[in-house]
């Protein structure tokens, strides 16, 4: 029997605690290789339990995916009443109540599965957020179906490079984050296999690329990355750096950049296969198990192995495909991630300068869409004066031909890290002040300081918001005080002066700044405060006291998703 990981937990609990203050469609974020599958098969087997009336439906675009959902859920709940339909797998069972689809196979079927209550939707920084699209036009159709119906979405990455965050925009789908984990509190817990980088001697310039829709345009890529003695020197370092490490992955920049690199690793002794979107089904398992079992040592990718792809002993990662994508630079660091016996760390050789673009894995903040990207560059002919697209390479007047795109090795080696060097640590507390806080259009909140030596690191606690603010703050406080949560910020303030303060906070990196996720108490000697460790409700930090806390709880009684007035209890799933 399956169980659930802390944070795990935490997540099906977040999903209940949303719905039971907001009607929108929510999203959870959990890195990749942390375990979405199992907290999709534990919320749908806490909602039929409480509820086994309900129609559910969980997409996604990927066979893989589609079948170690399915596995998951059976293996969590082997009664479980579920089907799977798709092409791909050659199965089609659409009558089942819980229903593990492709959407590509699905998208057609709305009036055949009818009555649907709720769609889970795995990988879901894949939707495209222009409403006419095959995944829009049937969630739409499924919507007028059963107006109550509620879309979930399970993604490690939820933003999208050409419209930014995924609950935020015009036509955006899902309304809000419902749960979030970072990859670094899974690693520094011990869940996920740390990352780690080496400063390369080969670094990829590709200034003279064009870029189109936001990223680079893959013709010029290749051009500009294929070339034998750009691929020599690569696998040159890949050798030295890998020579104690089993299972190689390597994210090149086209399908004949992929075959080349393949080819050099053969050359030296490496056993090394490739991988792509059109190798058949058949292939591509038998090549992914001869990897796993450790018969072939590296594969060579363009375009998958990025998504559904679950090899844990993957133990080095060479990058070789330059992306302005923040998600799937983060989605390749991920596949290093799984924890496997006799493997310490996945060391990434970033070739492609994706650290220097996008940040450290666990501190990526992918930036807003703008409107407009300014005044395109331009270039002038040498022959005639012609002012041309920077991207141009004959000039249309005169017949120039200019030179491709210029390989640059850099001068000094990259020392940029994969992980962010900030780590998340305990402080200890050496006073703490609190004061009102006040922000446009928003009700105040309650400024809380803590300084330790000449750090100071602050938190805002939310007496008067409502729905999960307010339950935060709520928690916040009863781990302070025996008296009653105030229900503003001015009479917490005036009662400020009886609360227990911490003598130490446990701190973690949140971009540019850092965030508080944990507490530690001097013993409590009247009973009004906590003797040992608290934390705040929903907070990474906190995931055991969560888990602890709705371990066993079930769902209220109604409808999940038919029922107008819904109610629903803060706990997990059972």
């Amino acid at each position: 029997m399956l169980s659930l990981r802390p944070y795990q937990q935490a997540a099906v609990a977040a999903i209940y605690n949303y719905f039971a203050e907001k009607d929108g469609h929510p999203l959870v974020v959990i890195p990749t290789t942390g375990g979405k599958s199992i907290v999709l098969a534990s919320f749908i087997q806490g909602v039929l339990q409480q509820w086994p009336d309900q129609r559910i439906l969980v997409v996604t675009h990927v066979r893989e995916l589609i079948a170690q959902n399915h596995a998951e859920m059976m293996g969590l709940w082997p009664d479980a009443p579920a089907g799977i339909y798709s092409a791909g797998l050659g199965k089609r069972e659409i009558g089942a109540r819980v229903l593990f689809a492709g959407i590509q196979s699905i998208h057609r079927r709305a009036y055949e599965i009818q009555q649907c209550d709720l769609v889970l939707i795995d990988e879901a920084h894949l939707i495209p957020r222009a409403s006419d699209t095959m995944y829009r036009r049937f969630l739409d159709t499924l919507g007028r179906i059963n107006p109550q119906l509620k879309v979930i979405g399970f993604t490690a990455t939820p933003y999208r490079l050409d419209s930014g965050l995924l609950h935020q925009g015009d036509e955006r789908l899902f309304t809000d984050i419902s749960y979030e984990v970072s990859i670094r509190d899974l690693i520094d817990h011990g869940y996920l296999c740390p990352l780690i980088s080496k400063a390369t001697d080969l670094t990829l310039d590709v200034g003279g690329v064009g870029s189109r829709g936001g990223e680079f345009i893959p013709g010029q890529l290749q051009a500009a990355v294929d070339r034998e003695s750009i691929t020599r020197a690569a696998i040159d370092e890949i050798l030295a750096y890998g020579e104690g490490r089993k299972s190689w992955l390597a994210f090149c920049s086209g399908v004949e950049h992929a075959t080349h690199v393949a080819e050099a690793l053969r050359e030296r002794g490496v056993s090394c296969a490739t991988i792509f979107g059109d190798t058949p089904a058949a292939e591509r398992d038998r090549i992914i198990s001869a990897f796993k079992r450790g018969e072939i040592r590296a594969l060579a990718s363009m375009g998958v192995l990025t998504t559904g792809f679950n090899a844990p002993a993957v133990d080095l990662i060479a990058m070789l495909r330059p992306t302005k994508s923040a998600g799937l630079y983060v989605q390749m660091a991920g596949r290093g991630t799984r924890l496997a016996p006799g493997k310490e760390d996945c060391l990434v050789l970033d070739f492609a300068g994706n650290v220097a673009r996008h940040g450290p894995v666990d501190a990526v903040r992918p930036k807003r869409p703008v409107e407009a990207e300014g005044i395109a560059p331009t270039k002038v002919c040498p022959d005639c004066d012609s002012i041309l697209a920077a991207a141009v390479r004959q000039c249309p007047d005169c017949g120039h031909q200019f030179p491709p795109p210029e390989i640059k090795v850099a001068s000094t080696a990259s020392t940029l890290a994969i992980l962010s060097n900030v780590r998340s640590q305990w402080v200890e507390v050496t006073e703490v002040t609190y004061s009102r806080h006040d922000k446009p259009g928003k009700p105040p909140s309650l400024r809380v300081d803590y300084f330790g030596g000449f750090v100071r690191h602050s938190e805002w606690v939310c007496f008067e918001h409502t729905g999960y603010a307010r339950q935060k703050a709520v928690t916040w406080w009863q781990a302070r005080s025996a008296e009653p949560v105030p229900a503003t910020v001015a009479a917490a303030l005036g009662k400020t002066g009886n609360l227990s303060t911490p003598t130490a906070i446990f701190v973690r990196p949140s971009g540019r700044y850092t965030e508080i996720v944990n507490y530690r108490f001097q013993p409590c000697t009247q009973g009004s405060a906590p003797s040992a460790t608290a934390s705040p409700a929903g907070s990474a930090g906190s995931m055991r006291a969560i888990a602890s806390a709705t371990r066993g709880a079930t769902p209220a009684t109604g409808s999940f998703a038919r029922s107008p007035a819904r109610t629903s209890a803060t706990g997990g799933a059972a």
